[in-house]
């Protein structure tokens, strides 16, 4: 019971701050969407790329998550804060790369048939994105770090605070207003890069300011790159960050394949996108609460609560996936008309609302289960399973159904045929994860 109410607290108080970061999107969504449809299209295609990128090198980041946690279970709080001197080293090349990516989006454009019409604006808007990304990875890394110590509550305040800030930004940047022309969907970029900026330097400050972390001994002199160390954040990162890539472009690739059918389907994929990301933050808050649990457990040589602590988030993640997928189910049409004022974008928004139900559900207890594994150091399995499952079974199965046929299963161009694909291969892919964490977890007990 213990071990719930404490994963229970730390979700929680990640919960909060997580909402109010991918409200950020739901907030895009919404003014884009009063913009013009094409505006909301563009958010669509633009925000798949974008999301693509960012995640996976954000999931090289989170993966120091449990590492972190295992030196503060074993009391070793200098070579935690000399693991985060090396792992600044880590981030600053994520960085670059994330940055190089977004400023030159093209080979994404062209490979997935983004329609012309759109293109430019998706340009513009990834390159402002392309600025605030390294902000907000520096963030990253200092919110993994409050994860992986227990004490999330201060990383959720600046985030709300941070909502405060990016909808004014975004009404004033998107739709104008105090003399400043509108800017339709690069309004939205504009407005995050200030927040990430605005986080990044909060984080800076508390790091330096606040007593709890100086034990930890970080602000010390940067030592030259320690490549054994380096290395072990590789053979866990890269996985890690390769999984979510999987993970990530199964999900968002499918925004850039239903582009072509037109700003309705697109329009109406982006509401679903929205509010399946918006439930994705539950388990996601699981899922770093039970690693920082486990981490810490399994750092303290204590197996068998570690074990405990993992089945306790898997029991937590299904009652409450079970829980919120049926009330998507039940208030779909509501929800729907909420996002759009286009009649036509509303109606298709709602039937794909119904698979995003479905999808919640599965992907909920996947998502536990990969930050679960990696406390275990299991991440290269989990990367060939996404791989075969969420590329061959899901994206790739949906496309060619959608737009080829297969066997008895005729052309189906349609959004839904993309999200039913997914939930089938997210089924998949829960059940073998599910089995794997109940393995790994014994065989570290035994």
């Amino acid at each position: 019971m213990f071990e719930a109410r404490t994963i229970i607290r730390h979700a929680g108080t990640v919960l909060v701050g997580q909402l109010a970061v991918m409200a950020f999107g739901v907030v895009d969504t919404l003014i884009a969407g009063q913009y013009s449809t094409s505006a909301l299209a563009a958010l669509s295609v633009g925000s798949a790329i974008y999301i693509s990128i960012y995640v996976s090198l954000n999931g090289l980041i989170t993966a120091m998550l449990p590492v972190w946690s295992e030196l503060r279970g074993a009391g070793a709080h200098a070579a935690l804060g000399k693991s985060v001197r090396q792992a600044l080293y880590l981030c600053l090349s994520v960085i670059v790369l994330g940055t190089l990516a977004l400023l030159f989006p093209d080979p994404w454009l062209k490979a997935t048939g983004v329609p012309d019409n759109l293109q430019n604006d998706v340009r513009d808007y990834l390159q402002v994105l392309a600025i605030a990304v390294g902000p907000s990875l520096l963030f990253r890394m200092y919110s993994t770090l409050n994860q992986s110590l227990g004490m999330p509550l201060w990383v959720t305040v600046l985030q709300i605070m941070a909502l405060g800030i990016k909808i004014p930004l975004s009404i004033l940047f998107t739709l104008g207003g105090w003399g400043l022309e509108g800017q339709g969907v690069v309004g939205c970029a504009w407005a995050t890069l200030v927040v990430n900026t605005w986080l990044m330097l909060m984080g800076i400050y508390f790091l330096r300011s606040q007593k709890v972390y100086q034990e930890f001994k970080i602000w010390q002199s940067m030592e030259a790159p320690n490549w054994k160390v380096l290395k072990e954040f590789l053979r866990l990162g890269i996985p890690a960050a390769l999984s979510v890539l999987v993970e990530v472009t199964s999900f968002t690739m499918m925004a850039l394949f239903i582009s072509r059918q037109g700003m309705v389907a697109s329009a109406s994929h982006q509401i679903a996108t929205s509010n399946a990301t918006l439930l994705y933050m539950i388990p996601l808050a699981l899922g770093i609460a039970c690693s920082a649990r486990v981490g810490y457990w399994l750092g303290a040589n204590e197996a068998r609560q570690a074990e405990k602590a993992a089945h306790t988030g898997l029991k937590l993640t299904l009652i409450l996936a079970l829980i919120f997928c049926t009330a998507l189910a039940l208030g779909k049409e509501a929800v729907a008309g909420l996002f759009s004022a286009d009649t036509a974008v509303a109606l298709a928004a709602a039937t794909v609302l119904g698979w995003v139900a479905i999808h919640h559900l599965v992907d909920a207890l996947q998502t536990v289960c990969v930050f679960i594994l990696r406390c275990y150091r299991m991440t290269l399995l989990p990367l060939v399973i996404y791989s075969v499952i969420l590329w061959g079974v899901g994206l790739w199965g949906a496309f060619v159904w959608a737009y080829q046929g297969i066997g008895p299963l005729h052309v189906r161009p349609e959004v839904s045929t993309f999200w039913a694909a997914g939930s089938f291969a997210l089924c998949i892919v829960s059940l073998a994860f599910v089995a794997l964490v109940l393995w790994a977890a014994k065989q570290r007990r035994l």
